[in-house]
């Protein structure tokens, strides 16, 4: 054992294991022993961010881009500002491992009435609230350290959900073994009989299909299916589409991809092509609310193959404990025995038109359409950015990040840095809105202080718009207080450098945007809108939002 090897090292390590080279937070006097083996890492490097919120937010993009993301915070007042973003990675699979900096355990054993508790003695509060959004969690000691890291961190990984764990000070500078073998992952697979009766109902419901079409969604991009849903689609190509959670999982540009699925607010032609079908193919779906326009999807069950983490379902029966790659991969061979259908190509993006010159949501996503280009990491706020960016045909090879099923506003500016952390060799294209972007603007420093150069597009349609077209269209609780956005950034660094332009037509706007495409610096373009301009498909959603409310009163 090396003398200076500590229960530190051992976690970091593990970290590193697990693609974690990033560690987000902020100090707190619990944790900074730790932040010491931090600095002296030579795997992760530290990322002090503006607040533990924002933290929590840019771990959780940055483990969208790599696969697994981690924050640090200090015990009770840092942990508990995190939990609104652990909550979030929770709500949407991904495995961001919170490391909770906590007093003493002689501390916590005399009871004693330390600062950041609640005075009580009692400090397993915040575990016991920690524990209801994570996958798996402990509370470390010299005997358990060890094993119980490599629990919670197999736990998060294999189940795509936060781990948690609360590191006592002086267990984090206890001596520890450093791990002899990689971090494994147990394997899971179906037992041959559970599979094959799978196979066999599968086969038996798609052999009496002419159309078959697929849906996948963003349990599919969180388990690992990208690469198989792809190669599939090149080589027995069916009609295919994604939902917005699910955006970038395939080639937007390939023969057969006919949109993002939104229900009712999708166009015809798209909605045809996946509620007509004699079998719809769902993997890694989840219908929410935000995501089918209140949940008018027009799917028969019966004629419905639906795949999810460890079980399927072929028409009204399920079959339990079968992986998502299993089934996949029965369905893909299945799928490539049968008559291929004619190859459909891709249909264009059915963009609104917009010829008035006006700066509208129209002409907005027009331009940006016309702006991304491959490989670019898109990154929307929850509101009248991700309705207007679903309609959007991605380049190939984008990637698109979104949080409609938690919803958190605020939640893309700190998302987008943890991702251009994770991915500083690609473009990042933020667009956020006015009223979520002042939740979480101070990540903007931390931007600029790490050289980084996204694109940020803040939509100015002063206040909250998304509440305002759902009730309140008039009312002062959904405005905000106006700022100078295109000063922000100058206040929010002194060394760094940032530029800043305000554009009000669509001329302008494309100008600019130019402009910022060799940019050399962060470049924020504020974006001057209608205060009650929204995009087609929330007008859609929040028209069925009203029916419903109207019906239940």
């Amino acid at each position: 054992m090396q003398s200076h090897y500590r229960v530190s090292d051992y976690l970091l390590d593990r970290l590193a294991q697990c693609g974690i080279e990033h560690l987000f937070g902020v100090p707190g006097d619990y944790n900074l022993q730790f932040l010491d083996h931090v600095i002296d890492n030579p795997h992760l490097r530290w990322v002090g961010c503006a607040n533990e919120l924002n933290a929590a937010y840019a771990a959780d993009g940055y483990a969208r881009c790599r696969g697994a993301g981690a924050l640090l915070t200090t015990y009770g007042v840092g942990e508990l500002s995190a939990l609104n973003g652990i909550a979030g990675s929770y709500a949407e699979y991904l495995p961001v491992i919170h490391i909770v900096g906590a007093p003493r355990l002689d501390v916590q054993h005399a009871r004693a009435l330390v600062h950041h508790s609640l005075g009580d003695g009692d400090f397993n509060h915040f575990a016991r609230v920690g524990a209801e959004i994570s996958i798996a969690h402990a509370s470390l000691t010299a005997q358990n350290a060890c094993v119980e890291i490599d629990r919670v961190l197999c736990e998060a990984l294999s189940q795509r959900r936060p781990g948690y764990l609360v590191l006592p000070s002086d267990v984090a500078s206890m001596p520890a073994s450093a791990p002899e073998n990689a971090l494994m992952l147990e394997p899971d697979f179906a037992s041959p009989q559970r599979l094959e009766a799978f196979r066999q109902a599968a086969q038996t419901l798609l052999g009496h299909s002419g159309r078959v079409a697929l849906l996948a969604d963003f349990l599919a991009l969180r388990f690992g299916l990208q690469p198989l849903l792809r190669q599939w689609m090149r080589e027995a190509p069916l009609a295919h589409a994604t939902m917005m959670m699910g955006k970038g999982l395939f080639n937007e540009q390939g023969d057969g991809f006919v949109g993002t699925y939104c229900a009712t607010a999708s166009t015809l032609q798209l909605r045809s092509a996946i509620e007509d079908a004699d079998v719809t193919l769902c993997v890694g779906v989840r219908f929410t609310d935000a995501v089918t326009a209140g949940f008018t999807q027009q799917l028969d069950m019966k004629k419905v193959i639906d795949v999810q983490p460890t079980a399927v379902r072929v028409g009204e029966h399920w079959f339990s404990g079968i992986p998502m790659a299993q089934a996949v991969e029965v369905l893909y061979q299945l799928c490539r025995g049968r008559a291929h259908e004619p190859a459909l190509k891709a249909l264009p993006a059915l963009l609104p038109a917009s010829d008035s010159g006006t700066l509208d949501q129209r002409a907005l996503w027009q331009t940006v359409q016309d702006f991304l280009r491959p490989r670019d990491i898109l990154v929307v706020d929850q509101g009248t950015a991700s309705f207007g960016a679903v309609a959007l045909r991605l380049p190939q090879e984008s990637s698109f990040i979104v949080q409609p099923l938690w919803g958190s506003i605020g939640f893309s500016l700190p998302a987008a840095y943890g991702a251009q952390t994770a991915c500083p060799d690609r473009r990042v294209v933020l667009i956020v809105g006015d009223g979520a972007a002042q939740l979480t603007i101070q990540e903007l420093g931390s931007m600029i202080r790490d050289g980084q150069r996204p694109i940020v597009l803040l939509l100015n349609n002063d206040g909250y718009t998304v509440e305002r077209a759902i009730h309140g269209a008039h009312q002062r609780y959904n405005d905000i207080a106006r700022w100078n956005w295109t000063g922000i950034a100058g206040a929010l660094s002194v060394d760094g450098k940032a530029q800043s332009w305000r554009v009000s037509d669509t001329a302008q706007f494309k100008t600019v945007l130019a402009q910022a495409a060799v940019c050399q610096s962060l470049a924020l373009v504020e974006v001057m809108m209608p205060k009650h301009d929204i995009p087609d498909m929330l007008a859609v959603l929040t028209s069925t939002l009203a029916e419903h409310q109207a019906q239940e009163s």
